[in-house]
């Protein structure tokens, strides 16, 4: 999608990699944004080299604190941190904990949990006069795919902007009842695509992005081009936090 959105429109070229090798300060200088194609785990890390891995995340923080841009999908978030499941059969599960605080809040938050295909979800427009979201109906619209949430303390309204979020109200107990109580927000807020200003850069991201066939979706693929544009600099979009 990413290539064929820069071929198609002229809005960018793309370099498409799997080596996490590749993330380091001299390499990043020729680019204008990283896209996180639903990166999970410690993508960035040598578990055998430390050093490595901490050069090649201060590479990411430096590149996008330094006046670049980050977009991410899906399970972009659903990296660096623990992953909550109980130490023994019968035990507690334990709370979900960042274990890289940066990458955490550059991101936006990390994955806790998703309501899986092919739960209807309910999209609400928090913002109808972005540019970012003029490919939506103001009323909102239905999704079908796999549906990421973050964990209660790893998102904030009050450092991201938020674009689109799950319309909460209008799920079915029976969805709701889906996600374990354990995980549940207690705030109801279900935020699904943002942005936010880091340092001088900007980042976007979209927690849908799982199934296929959403790449079929005019409007979807709209949201992200405009998304993508936004993290280059090329569009400007109020990206104040939604909460002061």
């Amino acid at each position: 999608m990413v290539g064929y959105l820069g071929d198609k429109t002229g809005a960018w070229m793309t370099d498409i990699t799997y080596d996490s090798a590749t993330i380091t300060p001299e390499n990043l200088k020729h680019y204008d944004a990283l896209f996180l194609d639903s990166t999970t785990g410690e993508f960035l890390d040598d578990p055998n080299d430390k050093a490595v891995s901490d050069l090649r995340r201060q590479a990411l923080l430096s590149f996008v604190k330094g006046g670049k841009g980050l977009a991410g999908i899906h399970a972009a978030t659903d990296s660096y941190h623990t992953t909550g499941r109980p130490p023994s059969t019968g035990a507690v599960p334990s709370a979900l904990t960042g274990t890289w605080s940066e990458f955490n809040e550059m991101i936006g938050g990390f994955f806790k949990f998703h309501w899986t295909y092919p739960t209807l979800i309910p999209v609400k427009i928090d913002d109808p006069n972005s540019p970012l979201t003029s490919m939506f109906p103001v009323g909102g619209y239905e999704i079908v795919d796999e549906t990421y949430t973050f964990a209660q303390d790893s998102f904030s309204r009050k450092r991201v902007h938020v674009l689109t979020s799950i319309n909460y109200k209008r799920m079915s107990a029976e969805d709701k009842a889906k996600e374990p109580a354990v995980s549940r927000r207690t705030d109801g807020d279900y935020a699904l695509s943002y942005i936010q200003r880091v340092g001088n850069g900007r980042v976007f991201y979209e927690a849908h992005g799982h199934d296929e066939r959403l790449y079929f979706s005019r409007p979807f693929v709209a949201h992200m081009l405009a998304g993508i544009q936004y993290a280059l600099g090329d569009l400007k979009a109020d990206d104040s936090p939604s909460e002061k």
